[in-house]
């Protein structure tokens, strides 16, 4: 083996805040772009522009979604099933909202009728909303910790509820996400259209830009008072995942230890009301695309900065501290996490390739007057 078993941990760390930050920055701008859809289509020709502009990559860039399962699922088990059994109804809302926007780009357009088509927007709304809003409050309960513990078995036992999921910290989180995606949205949106729909959008992107880096800070205040962990034993990070014979700590502010002992890390939030204004500043010159490399930096920056502060946790308990999941104790075994890095380093470039080919082919205008022309009917 090349890499040892910490060196592997770390790696597959990386992976999986790479293929979240991808999901986020792809498919957040057609999840963006059915946010926005109520608010910047007025007619249906402006509505199939819109649709037809996210209809066109939404079911390739869902393949960053299926990644982010995948490497939760095998090469971190116990964080998979501790996630996905005490947030199970509501990944399963999630699963509902991607499956009616699934639904609402195949059957909008397959009948003429305005109140059929119209119901199928407001599904395709709902769908588009509802997923990006549940991923926000998945993140900030990770922040607040999540009551389950773990038996000496390393059976898991949930203790919360569905409702305690909602608290207000986790609320704030759910509206950051819906609020970022949806200004991702609005820089994607103008590089693909022209005229009414994009002066409409100029318009609008400075709102949703002050307003993600409003509630981006406001979270941030929050987390100084939010009970962090911190490790009180040494962290095993080269043997055997074994989560509980660690010792840890809770107090409040403990989630900004990482940058008091790297004061560097601090140049990552920063990046992202600088990419914020930069955003908006391309925007108003008429450069779209540059805008959205800016907009893009600035929903990587926001996911790495919880990242950082969750650091080396990625499920911590709030009911049984030392049950907390970190990187150093929660992977698969040295060899699966060995043969997944080889098969990841064979198929990652090519799906990449593949995704970046599909955007060059698929990079020209969509406007009005060509879908009147060529009378669209898939959207």
């Amino acid at each position: 083996m090349i890499f040892d078993y910490e060196t592997l941990r770390i790696i597959w760390w990386g992976f999986l805040g790479f293929f979240l930050i991808s999901f986020a920055i792809t498919g957040g701008f057609d999840l963006g772009a059915g946010i926005l859809l109520p608010f910047i289509a007025e007619n249906d020709d402006e509505k199939r522009v819109v649709i037809n502009i996210a209809g066109a990559t939404w079911l390739g860039n869902q393949a960053w979604l299926i990644l982010v399962i995948g490497t939760l699922f095998a090469a971190w088990p116990m964080v998979y099933a501790v996630l996905f059994s005490g947030f199970y109804l509501l990944l399963l809302l999630a699963l509902f909202g991607l499956c009616i926007r699934a639904l609402s780009f195949s059957y909008r357009s397959q009948l003429s009728d305005q109140k059929w088509r119209n119901n199928w927007d407001k599904a395709l709304f709902v769908g588009s909303i509802l997923p990006t809003f549940i991923f926000g409050v998945v993140f900030g309960n990770l922040l607040k910790g999540i009551p389950f513990q773990l038996e000496n078995d390393l059976s898991i036992v949930y203790l919360g509820s569905f409702w305690s999921l909602f608290s207000p910290f986790a609320l704030l989180v759910g509206l950051l996400s819906v609020s970022m995606l949806a200004m991702h949205g609005a820089v994607y949106l103008q590089i693909k259209t022209e005229g009414a729909i994009q002066k409409k959008l100029k318009k609008k992107l400075p709102v949703l830009v002050f307003m993600t880096l409003g509630l981006f800070a406001l979270a941030g205040h929050v987390i100084t008072f939010l009970e962090g962990y911190h490790f009180i034993s040494e962290a095993a990070s080269n043997d055997l995942s074994t989560p509980l014979t660690k010792f840890i700590k809770r107090e409040p502010g403990l989630w900004l230890d990482n940058y008091g002992h790297l004061p560097t890390l601090m140049a990552i939030p920063a990046t992202t009301f600088v990419s914020g204004f930069i955003t908006i500043t391309l925007s108003r010159i008429n450069r779209p695309g540059s805008a959205f490399i800016f907009s893009a930096i600035a929903i990587a920056t926001i996911i790495f900065t919880v990242a950082c502060s969750l650091f080396p946790f990625i499920i911590p308990s709030s009911v049984s501290v030392n049950s907390s999941l970190t990187l150093w104790d929660a992977s698969a075994s040295q060899n699966t996490l060995n043969m997944l890095f080889w098969v990841t380093a064979f198929f990652l470039p090519l799906i990449t390739i593949y995704s970046n080919w599909t955007f060059r082919v698929l990079r020209g205008k969509i406007t009005v007057k060509h879908i009147q022309k060529n009378n669209y009917t898939a959207y």
